[in-house]
Parts: C-alpha cells; structure tokens; sequence
C-alpha cells in the first residue's frame, strides 16, 4: 500500500469510487458532491493551487486506487482547510485507514499554514460521523455559504 499526491490518471477511478460511496448511502441526489462538475477531473482543482489545496490517494499493491482524502482553503473561518472527500473502497473500511488518512490531511494543513479544519458530512454517513469524533473532531452549527446544500452534519478541529 503506498499513499501520493494526486494524479491525473486518477481522476475516473476517484470519481467512480466517490460516486459509488455515495450511491450506497442514498446521497447520490442533488446538492451533494455527487453532482459537481468537476468530480471527474479533481486533479485540476488540486493541483491548481498547491498553496491551498492538496489531494491524497491511497493506493494498493497492485497501483489500484482504493482511497483519498483532501484538503482546500474554507473561507468562512480565518487560517482553515476543509477536509474534503475522504473515501474508501468497501474492501479496506474497518483497518484504520480513515484515521491515517485523515492524520496525513490535517499535517499537510499545518503544513500549509492552517490552523482550523473543517469538514461537512451527511447524518446517513454513520461510520464516517464516528470516525471523525474518534479523531477529535467537534460538530458545530452549519455555516452560512455551505455549499452542498444537503450535508446537515458540520465539525470542527483545531490543529
């Protein structure tokens, strides 16, 4: 298993893995990131503006990508990233993998100068909610200016 930036070969495999995630918890309706125009070419977002952006993939023997996680700038707070689609294949859920994923996110943040992480999930994502209060983080009210007018979960770190 072996985790790097970003690439564009990537991009199909990260889209249909995200979709795949989304679908089998019935948030594959609008106002979710299921519908964004760019969920087929995500490299472009992240690799635009290395400065505030950033993108993982996890990949596995074999060079297949079975995860990612990322990170922007979120302007609705001073100094924070928003961690951003963190997803797994079916076949490594339950390794601790979130977790490590999600530790490498929030170094790369500080890294980058942020001092807040942010993140909005969705109540039908149960496994996730658990995952990210395990790691510390702790729901706050929604933000104005919340983008994916579906997600009804908000939390909040500092790093």
């Amino acid at each position: 298993m072996k985790i790097c930036e970003l690439k564009p070969e990537y991009d199909l495999a990260l889209a249909e893995l995200i979709r795949d995630n989304l679908k089998k918890h019935a948030l594959d309706i609008p106002g979710t990131v299921y519908f964004d125009d760019n969920l087929n070419h995500l490299s472009d977002f992240y690799l635009s503006d290395s400065e505030r952006r950033f993108y993982y993939i996890l990949l596995d023997d074999n060079d297949e990508l079975i995860g990612g996680i990322g990170l922007a700038k979120f302007d609705f707070f001073e100094d924070c990233s928003e961690l951003q689609k963190l997803y797994l294949v079916d076949r490594v859920k339950g390794e601790g993998l979130s977790y490590k994923l999600i530790s490498l996110i929030e170094e790369k943040a500080k890294e980058l100068g942020y001092k807040h992480m942010y993140l909005e999930t969705h109540d039908n994502l149960a496994a996730a909610i658990h995952v990210y209060e395990k790691a510390g983080y702790r729901e706050i009210e929604k933000p104005a200016g919340v983008v994916h007018a579906t997600m009804n979960r908000f939390f909040m770190k500092e790093l």
